[in-house]
């Protein structure tokens, strides 16, 4: 009886054990291996989120260019037998001798009569609406990444927009407008900053770079439409109302079929969240996600499968040590170096600049006294070829000598415009200077997005990217105090960014098929 026992245990334990080896063994990988071998880095799935997500930077263009149209002076004219002599403007006029044409309903100018000693009014609103765009951003980026994820943030600063947009429509007075305004550009700073990591984080490595360079297309897009809606709605209080109703539309038809991104759901610990996510990726993109394969965060993935894998699986090692890093760096770090230092003394001066002139030459359409609807479509359609231009030579030039030629070809075009006298047929003249140098200013404002990344290591690059930022929103806070001056002033001030930012790029390094430094000393290593 002793003697069977052992063999009767043995039988009843080898279809466990034989069921045991055919189970699968378990594979952790991070997402951006998973997209690589199992669920497609590009497919038809992302696609559609892509396009759906990026609609929302078309919304960031209404909010933000909306102020051309709204805060523009309207044509006026000489009442009917009064003495009126319009050589002089109409600061020399007495006001019951000219009226506005089309009443004053046209613009918050005429509504408001922001002219003459009132006209650092207009610059002061538009700068006021990129202030609160610099905070938005900073809080929103946060609420990205914690409570409220990249969908619940983008729900929530599109909701604003259109409310905060609809708001502005019943501004009573001038300082109401301002805050409204305020309030409106705080929630207009999340809008592309979520769309874009929403956008792109479901993308496989290889093609993210070239997915985000895309989201561009949308917000220039967005310009072009906008146009044509104001065009229609040419009273600036409907005009806010119509440039609003799209973000709520957006919120209704399109977010719900967005889906969150799976890295949120990982870092939060819903990985069933983020695997169903995977799944249907695969799905859509005609793949399989083989059984025994699970997510993990770049630690876990490091770790061996269980036994019978016979392999280690390839971890995302060198993701990982860039985001412990990236917790260490902090811009006094950067400018502690004297390497870093100066490279971020130029990156910022290069992002204030471009800056400066993209916004300021996208603003000055009101200045040039030409066809207003038809310049800012002709911008807009303008900052297209140059994305794609930039995205085609960037590989092939090189970044350093990409920026200091966009920048002094856009800063050539300024430069004419400038000596060129705003009369006659020289009116288009400086129409085609200003479309000329909207073009080569959107090329390096794409373009300095990836070379500033480039110039710092890792351990500093988000604290540095950050900085680069700032400086970005401090020249588009500064672009309506500029565009205000009127004549050929600002034509010249922006040729000056563009001419002394291109100088101040001789003074960069070139990073083209150079690595990305992790550390201080391996970029010490690398440069001795």
């Amino acid at each position: 009886m002793a003697a069977t026992l052992p063999s009767d245990y043995d039988g009843l334990r080898s279809p466990l054990l034989l069921a045991a080896a055919r189970k699968p063994a378990t594979e952790k990988l991070c997402i951006d291996e998973m997209l690589q071998k199992h669920c497609g880095e590009f497919g038809r799935w992302q696609l559609k989120h892509f396009i759906l997500t990026s609609l929302a930077w078309a919304l960031e263009a209404f909010h933000t260019m909306v102020m051309i149209f709204a805060d523009r002076e309207p044509d006026w004219t000489c009442v009917a037998g009064a003495a009126c002599d319009g050589a002089g403007g109409l600061c020399g006029l007495p006001a019951e001798s000219w009226e506005w044409v089309g009443g004053p309903s046209g613009s918050t100018v005429s509504d408001w009569g922001l002219i003459c000693g009132d006209k650092f009014k207009v610059g002061l609103v538009q700068a006021v609406f990129f202030a609160g765009c610099m905070i938005g951003a900073g809080i929103f980026g946060h609420l990205s990444d914690s409570s409220l994820g990249r969908k619940g943030s983008l729900r929530v600063v599109c909701a604003l927009n259109a409310i905060f947009g609809c708001l502005t429509a019943l501004s009573p007075n001038y300082w109401i407008y301002v805050l409204l305004r305020l309030l409106t550009g705080f929630s207009t700073g999340g809008v592309g900053l979520c769309a874009f990591v929403l956008a792109t984080e479901p993308i496989g490595p290889t093609k993210r770079g070239t997915a985000g360079m895309s989201t561009f297309y949308f917000f220039s897009g967005g310009i072009a439409f906008l146009s044509a809606i104001a065009y229609i709605f040419q009273t600036w209080r409907y005009l806010y109302i119509a440039s609003s109703i799209p973000s709520f539309l957006y919120i209704i038809l399109v977010l719900p079929f967005v889906t969150e991104s799976p890295r949120w759901y990982l870092v939060r610990g819903r990985v069933s969240e983020a695997m169903k996510i995977m799944s249907t990726i695969a799905s859509s993109n005609g793949k399989h996600l083989p059984d025994g394969v699970i997510l993990a965060l770049d630690e876990e993935a490091s770790e061996k499968t269980n036994q019978g894998s016979g392999h280690d699986v390839v971890a995302c090692n060198n993701q990982h040590e860039e985001n412990k890093d990236a917790l260490v760096g902090s811009i006094v770090d950067v400018i502690r170096s004297p390497i870093t230092r100066l490279r971020l003394f130029l990156a910022v001066a290069l992002n204030f600049a471009a800056s400066v002139v993209y916004y300021g030459l996208s603003l000055n359409v009101v200045n040039l006294e030409t066809n207003l609807y038809m310049n800012v479509v002709l911008n807009s359609v303008a900052e297209m070829p140059a994305f794609t231009i930039t995205a085609v030579l960037l590989d092939r030039f090189g970044r350093k000598p990409l920026t200091v030629g966009t920048m002094w070809f856009s800063g050539l075009f300024c430069l004419i415009g400038s000596l060129v006298r705003n009369v006659g047929v020289w009116k288009v003249v400086r129409m085609v200077c200003g479309v000329l140098g909207i073009f080569g200013m959107a090329g390096t404002y794409n373009l300095l997005f990836i070379y500033t990344a480039e110039l710092f290591p890792t351990v500093v690059r988000n604290a540095a990217l950050g900085c680069t930022t700032q400086a970005s929103q401090m020249g588009a806070i500064l672009a309506p105090f500029v565009v205000v001056l009127g004549g050929w002033m600002p034509f010249a001030v922006f040729a000056a960014c563009g001419i002394v930012g291109g100088m101040f790029a001789f003074y960069l390094p070139e990073t083209l098929n150079k690595p990305l430094y992790d550390t201080f000393s391996g970029l010490e290593a690398g440069l001795a």
